[in-house]
C-alpha cells in the first residue's frame, strides 16, 4: 500500500526559500529509493513537502534525522495519510495538539 508522507515547514520558522533545496537534497540521499519526492505546495503561511512511502513512519525517523541535523525540526510537523485519501495520522510532533490539515 502506498502512503502520502507530508512534512509541513511554517515559513516563519525558514530563513528563505533556498533552504528548501537543500533539504530536498538531503532527503534524497537519506531515503533514496524508500520514498519517491512528489513537490511542494506553497502558501503565504506554511510549505508543504509531499512523498509517497510505502512505510512511512519509518520514511519519517530517517528524514527526522536530517531535519534534525539542519535545525528545521522545531519549526515543521509531520503527518501521512493512504495516497489519494482524506484522513492524516500525525506523526510530528509526538503530541500533537491539533489536526494536521493542507491549506
Amino acid at each position: 500500500m502506498e502512503y502520502q508522507l507530508v512534512i509541513k515547514f511554517w515559513r516563519k520558522s525558514l530563513a528563505d526559500e533556498a533552504f528548501l533545496a537543500v533539504i530536498e537534497g538531503r532527503l534524497k540521499e537519506a531515503l533514496g529509493a524508500a520514498v519517491e519526492l512528489e513537490g511542494y505546495d506553497v502558501s503565504p503561511k506554511e510549505i508543504n513537502l509531499f512523498m509517497l512511502a510505502s512505510d512511512p513512519r519509518l520514511s519519517f525517523r530517517r528524514a527526522k534525522d536530517v531535519l534534525e541535523e539542519l535545525g528545521a525540526l522545531n519549526g515543521m510537523s509531520a503527518a501521512f495519510r493512504v495516497a489519494g485519501g482524506t484522513s492524516f495520522t500525525s506523526i510530528w510532533p509526538l503530541r500533537a495538539t491539533r489536526k494536521f490539515r493542507l491549506p
